[in-house]
């Protein structure tokens, strides 16, 4: 296996077999950030596909100032951000004051849950509330940070993130085995 240095020289010298190499090393990794962001999986593909592209097409502004793969996920998160901006999930959304009766108290905090569980489930949020909790709560970001890689107001990505978390909760409660906290039985015959 390669070390980042000599794929990102070889990414630069515009060698085939080295962008193979960094595409199959870490496709997967990047491919489950896009989904995080892009529900459907052909057009998280493609969103995938688009940020290789700019991958390898901008491979010469990589400084080695932070891990490799640090910076590929930014490409592929900022390729997710540009196509979900294009379609502007946001825009049919209440602001945060109208949602205060309904949103989870403070004190409340999603149990500990399977990841691929969890994964699934924001991957079920409305696109709008799916990027603003990608950010805010997996990334790390703050929503002034949200709202100026979005486009939006600042009240808008609190909104989105109120909603979600809202959502989450209310299908978390749903399932009985979140309720009870026991697995489902099985009946044998």
């Amino acid at each position: 296996m390669q070390d980042e240095y000599e794929l990102v020289e070889g990414c630069r010298r515009q060698d085939r077999i080295v962008q193979r190499q960094l595409y199959e090393r870490f496709a997967g990794k990047l491919f489950a950030v896009c989904k995080r962001y892009i529900r459907d999986p052909d057009e998280a593909e493609d969103v995938l596909q688009d940020a290789f592209v700019k991958i390898f097409r901008h491979i010469d502004s990589f400084r080695f100032e932070c891990p490799l793969e640090a910076w590929l996920k930014r490409v592929v998160i900022n390729t997710a951000l540009k196509h979900i901006r294009k379609q502007k999930p946001w825009e049919q959304t209440s602001d945060i004051q109208d949602l205060a009766p309904v949103l989870p108290q403070a004190d409340e905090s999603l149990p500990s849950l399977n990841y691929q569980y969890l994964l699934r489930l924001i991957q079920e949020l409305p696109p709008g509330c799916r990027t603003v909790f990608n950010l805010y709560a997996i990334e790390g970001y703050n929503h002034v940070e949200i709202a100026d890689l979005l486009d939006i107001a600042e009240g808008t990505s609190k909104s989105q993130y109120a909603r979600a978390r809202s959502l989450l909760l209310q299908k978390l409660k749903a399932d009985e085995r979140i309720v009870t906290s026991n697995p489902p039985r099985t009946t044998t015959n």
